[in-house]
């Protein structure tokens, strides 16, 4: 079989396990367990709290130990049974311990399918950075095929949607197994300390002031996009009680309706290395952020009939508030660091974001809509909700160009350029 078809079906099986249930999980625990707000964001706390130590601890076993496509196979496995025992799961609590079982085997295969990647194709002659971005857009693909697939089959309030997932686990950990070979490359190489595989070494940025902020700004969006994330399908799927949208397509396929955000999110990064050389990497951050305000501004004022163009305008939007800030800002770390902390820096910046910003939003909205916007008779005021969300990110949008000072450099330029 071609690597690169190899690759894709990885890429492809890789993110269909995460949206399966990712957007989903939110309509399964509203609108059938009918659990509180508060415990709910619990749930998306469980992506922050692995992300910050477990893909580091998988870095360094399969850095000296275990070769990283046989390690990538048994996270998978590990998942997959934690997935199939969710359904099982009658009470908020143990839901979210088994959750966090789940995400702390899922989370590092993140950053282990890119290595398994990156060595099959040099491994292969090939050339990384040509060759591999059109490899790992397939994974956008495999998380839209996951929702619809999980929509159509009308299983996102179901417990199916976790067995859907587990059983692509299950099977993506078997294919694992069969990938090129990824051995250790420290085992005989140079050592080096705990402290610079942690990744430890980078936190010395945040001395740089010009980092500081940029990093806290960072934890600041990855709290928008776990807002997006969690509340976004089990918002449409609340229009079912209001008879003048019951029947409406996007209440019948809410899934459907939010996989625009991933289409778009596609499209947009063909978008980014015009705007970039146009505008630069600061206000390419700062569109970014004013998208945000625009996708919970226009969820707030739509609705599944004559204002579903808002809700699909919203998910348009979406592409740009995903990628403007996670792109240009991974391209910002790449290029104002030293070699000798890139990688680390890079994977600071990813904690920052999908780690305590994850965490940080998780439990900060789960709180805010359980004590403010959860009505007498259980129902949400999502119009507020939204609108406060709307008013957090037009905040950071305003103060972000004030305080991040920063002016262009050679290799940045270079960077945009070839970008």
């Amino acid at each position: 079989m071609n690597i690169k078809f190899r690759l894709i079906l990885m890429n492809f099986m890789q993110f269909f396990i995460w949206g399966a249930w990712l957007l989903t999980v939110g309509a399964y625990w509203f609108q059938n367990k009918q659990w509180s707000g508060a415990q709910f964001g619990a749930i998306f706390s469980t992506m922050g709290i692995s992300a910050i130590f477990m893909p580091a601890l998988t870095g360094i076993i399969s850095d000296r130990f275990v070769n990283a496509e046989k390690l990538y196979g048994i996270m998978h496995i590990l998942g997959s049974v934690a997935l199939f025992c969710l359904p099982m799961v009658t009470d908020p609590s143990t839901f979210f311990w088994v959750m966090l079982i789940n995400m702390i085997f899922y989370m590092p295969t993140l950053s282990l399918s890119i290595t398994v990647a990156y060595s099959a194709l040099k491994g292969s002659d090939l050339d990384v950075v040509k060759d591999y971005p059109p490899i790992r857009i397939w994974g956008t693909i495999g998380f839209i095929a996951a929702l619809w697939a999980v929509s159509l089959t009308h299983n996102e309030t179901s417990s199916n949607q976790f067995y859907i997932s587990s059983a692509v686990a299950l099977a993506l950990g078997i294919y694992s197994f069969t990938l090129p070979k990824c051995p250790p490359q420290l085992r005989f190489g140079e050592k080096r300390s705990l402290t610079e595989r942690l990744g430890l070494n980078a936190f010395a940025l945040f001395k740089t002031p010009r980092f500081a902020i940029f990093f806290a700004f960072s934890m600041l969006l990855g709290a928008a996009l776990q807002l997006t994330n969690a509340y976004g399908d089990t918002y449409l799927h609340d229009f079912d009680k209001i008879a003048a949208y019951k029947d409406t397509i996007a209440v019948k396929y809410p899934a459907i309706i939010m996989s625009i955000s991933q289409i778009s999110e596609t499209l947009f990064i063909l978008a980014i290395p015009f705007f970039l050389r146009k505008f630069g990497i600061k206000y390419v951050m700062l569109f970014s952020m004013l998208a945000w305000v625009l996708r919970f501004g226009l969820f707030a004022f739509g609705n599944p009939a004559d204002g579903l163009w808002m809700i699909v305008l919203s998910c348009i939007v979406y592409g740009m508030a995903f990628d403007f800030f996670n792109i240009s800002g991974s391209l910002f770390v790449e290029t104002q660091t030293t070699p000798a902390i890139r990688g680390s820096a890079q994977g600071l910046f990813m904690m920052m974001v999908n780690g305590f910003g994850a965490l940080f939003g998780s439990f900060a909205s789960g709180f805010l809509i359980d004590h403010y916007f959860t009505l007498a008779d259980k129902t949400k005021d999502w119009q507020n909700i939204w609108l406060t969300f709307a008013a957090y990110a037009l905040v950071i949008a305003i103060i972000f160009p004030f305080i991040f000072r920063y002016k262009h450099n050679a290799a940045l330029e270079h960077a945009i350029k070839h970008a």
